[in-house]
């Protein structure tokens, strides 16, 4: 067993001062019955923590680490801005290049607006649908997570659902009401909105792929559904592209299912493992941003040009790597669900796809967020606890999604899949 006695110490002295002891609920590891660990210092695939226990990382700061930890190359991009100061609350050219390169590898954001955080974009993205449709209602559906914004902490997944609360105290319901709930992978649950609401709903908003609530797939079709019925009323597609956007292909979801939203969020990736998010879209509806339009959003802090360096060496990596990283992300994922399925596939359900995969502690393939809620979340918990003894550090919830990186190695991932199963033997008779 490893000791973490370190580890329990600064959590103590952490609850003294800190709510929580975290600053972010899922680190807490109240999902999985335990205390967290406190790193000291990351590379590669690995992580240490206090008590200098090493593991393989998987939780990849929760999706932005697609090249891995400390990237050499991201750290000196972000050294060399560094050298010209931290934040200049002023124009810089870097904003122009990362900009132009995301438009570039998703065409459908024409322009595109840095902000601090994939809250700050979703949160942005819906204020300027709601400006530019002159409606109010937005649908999003349950299970998909989009930040912490007021409106936004509805049937939301990730952490919330960690805890099982649907909403959050402190949310009043006249932020809420116009926030209408769909089943992922129902489509006739948007369309009987529709019907209720006709020409009230300004946007449509969704995670393409759901990686809030673990990893679901939409069924075929339902993306291509869900865009012709924004286009039959009048309503804008947004694509919560936030996790997927440069992980699932270098053009995110909407190039790998070929669908052009009216406007995507974007962040983790782009900054490189820095504070970073992106809204973006067509070039009409983004001109209605004030300054050159009335639709107020600012930051302080957007495009800070450490983490816009880290972002631009992050995606020249990601462009000049791209004809072979993406294949072998996905070949190292595949290898990691293939081989635990062949020692198990009874009580589990592997949903992988590129460098994402989640284990839901079911016997059946999850479609939705009521599925997920019906995994057995105690065996989750065990599981969790027994691989993490064993140097695995895996999302502390049956809720979040496991990250490969191309820091990953072969050896890795048998080493990963050898602990598992052995896990799996004890908890899963």
């Amino acid at each position: 067993m490893k000791k973490n006695r370190n580890s329990e110490k600064l959590f103590n002295e952490a609850l003294n001062f800190i709510p929580g002891g975290v600053n972010s609920p899922v680190r807490s590891f109240k999902a999985v019955s335990g205390n967290p660990r406190y790193i000291k210092k990351a590379y590669g695939a690995y992580i240490e923590d206090e008590d200098n226990n090493k593991y393989i990382d998987y939780i990849s700061s929760f999706g932005p680490l697609i090249l891995g930890h400390a990237n050499i190359e991201i750290k000196n991009a972000a050294k060399n801005a560094l050298e010209y100061g931290t934040t200049y609350g002023a124009c810089h050219k870097g904003e122009i290049k990362i900009a132009s390169i995301i438009s570039k590898l998703m065409p459908s954001m024409e322009m595109v607006r840095l902000t601090n955080s994939g809250t700050e974009a979703t949160m942005s993205a819906i204020r300027l649908a709601r400006g530019f449709t002159n409606k109010d209602k937005i649908i999003k559906f349950e299970g998909c997570y989009h930040g912490h914004a007021d409106h936004l902490l509805v049937s939301a997944g990730s952490g919330l659902s960690t805890f099982g609360e649907p909403s959050s105290p402190g949310v009043p319901k006249d932020f809420t009401k116009h926030t209408l709930v769909a089943e992922y992978n129902n489509i006739k649950s948007v369309e009987k909105i529709f019907n209720r609401y006709k020409n009230k709903i300004a946007a449509i908003i969704i995670e393409p792929v759901p990686a809030n609530m673990g990893l679901i797939y939409p069924k075929k079709d339902f993306l291509n559904k869900i865009k012709k019925i924004c286009n039959e009323n009048n309503c804008l597609l947004i694509f919560d592209e936030v996790i997927t956007g440069f992980r699932l292909c270098l053009g995110g979801a909407e190039s790998f299912y070929g669908i052009k939203p009216d406007l995507s969020c974007i962040g983790k990736i782009i900054g490189g493992g820095f504070p970073v998010g992106a809204f973006g879209g067509r070039k009409d509806i983004m001109e209605k941003m004030s300054p050159s339009g009335d639709i107020y959003q600012a930051g302080t802090l957007s495009g800070n040009p450490i983490a816009v360096a880290a972002g631009i060496k992050t995606l020249e990596l990601l462009i000049e790597k791209s004809s072979e990283l993406y294949l072998n992300l996905n070949n190292r994922a595949k290898k990691l669900k293939t081989l635990i399925n062949d020692k198990h596939r009874n009580n589990i359900h592997i949903n992988q796809l590129g460098s994402m995969i989640t284990i839901f502690f079911t016997d059946k393939e999850p479609l939705n967020f009521n599925d997920v809620n019906n995994c057995n979340l105690g065996n989750h918990s065990k599981f969790f606890q027994t691989i993490l003894d064993q140097g695995i550090m895996f999302p502390p919830s049956q809720y979040e999604t496991i990250f490969i990186s191309d820091s990953h190695t072969d050896e890795d991932i048998e080493r990963t899949a050898e602990i598992c199963i052995k896990a799996l033997n004890k908890i899963i008779l």
